[in-house]
């Protein structure tokens, strides 16, 4: 390949609780970056499921857009997510966060009968389609689940979670931190993150040895 490889990074929010995993997201990107990379950044165009006070937990009523918090990670740099296009990318990744189970998905509310994003869905599926490599980071694993169905991942050691994901057709491998798994088959590539009791050095090893094993697929 003759120009640097050009991920595609789906956020869900801005901050842990009711978005994006704000360590993850900037973390997956430092790693692009620093594999010599590059990366344009997107998030669906729609409000929130609700909004939380990270320092109570508590909810607060106001209503937030997706899209333009997660452009507080991105620097303003950011599209909207119906504006993806397969065609123009080599890999796509996926930070964790709530949002992925709240905003992505339902998954948080409705576990395996959860609803995915159309937007988010069809992005994954375009991608695999052409046998461009796709990560997850966290929770974000088990929207590839829902969507994909027979493939082998990680959400790290959670017992519930990881027989969700398997009830939703998926292969469940436990993992330690930074640690790996990769479907060579259907070029997916996940690690546990913050579902497991990380520091912010292994989110960060995390991050770069996901990125390093997409570039492998390539």
């Amino acid at each position: 390949m003759n120009r640097p490889v050009r991920f595609a990074v789906i956020l869900s929010g801005c901050g842990v609780f009711d978005g994006a995993e704000i360590h993850e997201a900037t973390l997956t990107l430092y790693a692009i970056i620093k594999n010599n990379a590059i990366y344009d950044i997107f998030a669906p165009d729609i409000n929130q499921h609700h909004v939380i006070n990270h320092i109570t937990g508590e909810e607060i009523k106001e209503t937030r857009n997706v899209l333009i918090e997660s452009a507080r990670i991105a620097r303003g740099r950011i599209s909207p997510l119906s504006k993806f296009n397969a065609d123009n990318y080599d890999a796509l990744i996926f930070p964790g966060g709530f949002g992925v189970a709240k905003n992505l998905s339902d998954f948080a509310f409705k576990g395996t009968n959860c609803h995915i994003n159309e937007e988010a869905a069809a992005a994954i599926k375009s991608m695999v389609k052409q046998k461009k490599p796709v990560g997850a980071l966290c929770i974000s694993p088990v929207i590839l689940a829902k969507v994909l169905g027979d493939i082998e991942i990680t959400i790290g050691s959670d017992p519930a979670t990881a027989k969700a994901v398997e009830q939703m057709g998926a292969k469940h491998k436990n993992t330690i931190h930074a640690e790996t798994v990769v479907d060579k088959k259907h070029k997916i590539v996940t690690t546990p993150c913050y579902m497991l009791d990380a520091n912010i050095v292994q989110i960060a090893e995390g991050a770069e040895n996901v990125v390093k094993e997409m570039l492998n697929l390539l």
